[in-house]
């Protein structure tokens, strides 16, 4: 059974350059239609409708576009572009295809699966999000899935030419080396000392130390003071003794 495309449906814009400011506070996005062999003509499409739509044909989905409800047209939602601030989408362009002839179109990767690696206590990189492939429009797949089972240890690696699609009719651009995902040892934090000059250690220790300095200068004067007497003073307490009284 054929699958069905989603059906959007848009309206002829009037409103150009900055004046689009009003449409999306009205919850209505800007976008451009174009394709081979027309002309790019600017159109409107509910934002509630586009949102859900893109969530689940991406920008390799069909999807069935009808202008103010005129014949539908095969198209392709493609350059998204999202606000700086609020990160909702704000234009997204509809690139109408001919069913006939082969595009090129990117197709997000979707990681499935348990990679043992992981569950080793590894991290987890995905180096390639997307991949570009040909086809007819009718025969681009949605997603590309990878098993992340094959990464068992950290030595382990998922590259395009692991890819299985499973149609022959669909040909993939990328280089057959070039990495999906594959798995890393877990790099270790670096401590960094903090180290304290003289100048910024703050008033309190600083007089702590000033007090910690004159308590060792009193300790040290009275330690001289229980020291024993020196061979100087130890004369000079001798010279005392030979002195006596005088004998009337």
């Amino acid at each position: 059974m054929k699958k069905q495309n989603p059906e959007l449906k848009a309206e002829k814009r009037a409103l150009l350059g900055k004046k689009v400011k009003r449409l999306r506070a009205e919850g209505i996005i800007p976008s451009t239609l174009y394709g081979k062999g027309m002309k790019s003509e600017s159109i409107q499409l509910k934002t509630r409708d586009v949102e859900e739509i893109f969530a689940e044909t991406g920008e390799a989905g069909l999807v069935d576009l009808m202008v103010d409800k005129e014949e539908s047209l095969p198209i392709l939602l493609r350059n998204p572009q999202y606000g700086v601030v609020s990160d909702a989408l704000i234009h997204i362009d509809c690139y109408k295809v001919d069913l006939k002839e082969k595009i090129i179109a990117s197709v997000p990767i979707e990681l499935v699966g348990v990679s043992q690696s992981v569950k080793d206590g590894n991290s987890l990189m995905q180096v390639t999000d997307e991949i570009e492939v040909e086809a007819l429009p009718t025969d681009l797949p949605e997603k590309i899935e990878v098993d992340l089972g094959a990464l068992k240890t950290v030595e382990d690696t998922v590259t395009v030419a692991d890819l299985k699609i499973g149609n022959e009719k669909v040909e993939i651009k990328n280089a057959a080396d070039q990495v999906i995902v594959k798995t890393e040892e877990p790099r270790e934090e670096e401590v960094i000392e903090e180290v304290v000059t003289p100048g910024e250690v703050p008033a309190t220790e600083q007089k702590e130390g000033e007090e910690g300095v004159e308590e060792g200068k009193e300790g040290q004067e009275e330690e001289k003071k229980d020291q024993p007497e020196t061979g100087k003073d130890q004369a000079e307490g001798k010279k005392e003794e030979k002195k006596e009284p005088e004998k009337k």
